[in-house]
């Protein structure tokens, strides 16, 4: 079966590739570093699975996934990453993930994972599924996490605004709510808060 892998750390990227290639029925027919790069190379590939990892440089992986899904629906996405938490989870799924695995799992279970995946299968690490079970819903509306996540790199409440499109009595509003709705001290707890529960 062919095999798209994309990570954005060269020597995990060799790493991986390394391993798949010690199978018989898999080849690694692409590699990427970026995620805008994830979609024009299952077009002209067109692999049987797509491994993504979520934190890429340009287009990250989960909206990679959704777009993978819409314009290579033949190709099944399997999340690999070292971000176990219940939100990434059922982000990851709602992109339309097949699989979603642990970078520190023990190697064989990717290429497992692979084939699982390829079939049409779902593959959940048993205790992330139980966790996403077990958390909550974001309870944040899709801006007050856009404005959040923003917020989380630093921005200030103007060039949030300017980057939106919106006013900053607005940004502040959105911030406030978010402050609220999370039970946070700050913005900057409440950033913690929704990173730690895979929300933004």
């Amino acid at each position: 079966m062919k095999v798209l892998l994309a990570e954005d750390m060269h020597m995990v990227r060799g790493a991986l590739v390394a391993l798949l290639r010690l199978e018989p029925d898999i080849e690694v027919v692409a590699e990427v570093a970026d995620g805008d790069k994830i979609v024009p190379m299952a077009l002209v590939h067109q692999p049987d699975v797509a491994v993504i990892d979520i934190d890429l440089p340009g287009v990250d992986g989960l909206t990679a996934t959704a777009e993978l899904r819409r314009k290579v629906p033949d190709c099944q996405s399997l999340i690999l990453t070292s971000l176990g938490r219940p939100g990434t989870f059922r982000r990851a799924l709602a992109a339309g993930a097949r699989g979603f695995i642990l970078k520190d799992a023990p190697p064989d279970q990717l290429a497992c994972a692979i084939r699982r995946v390829a079939q049409g299968e779902r593959v959940v690490d048993p205790e992330l599924a139980l966790a996403a079970w077990d958390s909550g819903d974001n309870p944040l509306t899709e801006r007050e996490t856009e404005v959040l996540k923003i917020a989380g790199d630093g921005a200030d409440a103007a060039e949030i605004a300017g980057r939106l499109f919106l006013s900053v009595g607005t940004v502040r509003n959105y911030l406030t709510a978010a402050v609220t709705k999370l039970g946070a001290r700050n913005r900057l707890d409440a950033v913690r808060i929704a990173r730690e529960a895979g929300w933004v």
